[in-house]
């Protein structure tokens, strides 16, 4: 419901503006390159993301872009271990999938250019842990939902650059580094998202 209920809010946004505000809508979509804060070993893993945006721009320096994101992102790390003669190996993916909804402040440079910054909100969709283990002439894949350790709600920041043609296509590049704890109870060092995004889109 708070979804929903966000989402409603967005496209309430970009209808309220006046006749003197131009406003485009239109999806975008790209690659993650994210990780996880004070994991041991963890390296970043590729995902994707997916959405939509709607540009409100005020004048030809300044606009605010809110845009809804399904967003893949987590961590992996692979290690090994001695046990009982056999050497062990792991291969672990942490998958963390987000519905962000970041609200951008851009500022043209140039024409075209423009950097952009801005909060972001995350509400978690799915968390699971998926564990490739091999040694002694055997191999095995453990899969463990990690919902339950997982906050639900995270909130970051967001800064990037973008360059729009005259043809309404768009490519962006984005840092969306996490300023919450995503675990829950946790007594040790804070767990926190950092996603780097590299896409397309297209605004009408």
């Amino acid at each position: 419901m708070k979804i929903k209920f966000t989402i409603a809010a967005l496209i309430a946004i970009g209808f309220s503006a006046n006749a003197q505000q131009e406003v485009k809508f239109g999806p975008k979509a790209g690659v993650n390159f994210s990780n996880l804060s004070n994991i041991d070993d963890s390296k970043m893993l590729t995902g994707f993301y997916v959405g939509a945006v709607a540009e409100i721009k005020f004048n030809d320096k300044f606009s605010v872009q809110p845009e809804v994101v399904y967003s893949a992102q987590g961590a992996k790390s692979k290690y090994s271990e001695n046990y009982l003669g056999s050497n062990f190996s792991y291969d672990s993916k942490a998958k963390l999938d987000y519905i962000n909804i970041p609200i951008m402040a851009k500022y043209y440079i140039v024409d075209g250019f423009s950097v952009e910054l801005g909060p972001q909100f995350g509400f978690l969709v799915k968390a699971e842990d998926k564990t490739e283990i091999s040694g002694a002439g055997v191999s095995e894949t453990i899969k463990s939902d990690m919902k339950d350790y997982t906050k639900s709600f995270d909130f970051g920041i967001g800064i990037g650059v973008a360059y729009d043609l005259a043809n309404g296509f768009f490519a962006n590049a984005r840092y969306n580094f996490g300023l919450s704890d995503i675990v829950k109870d946790n007594e040790v060092d804070s767990v926190k998202n950092g996603v780097i995004q590299v896409g397309v889109g297209y605004k009408f």
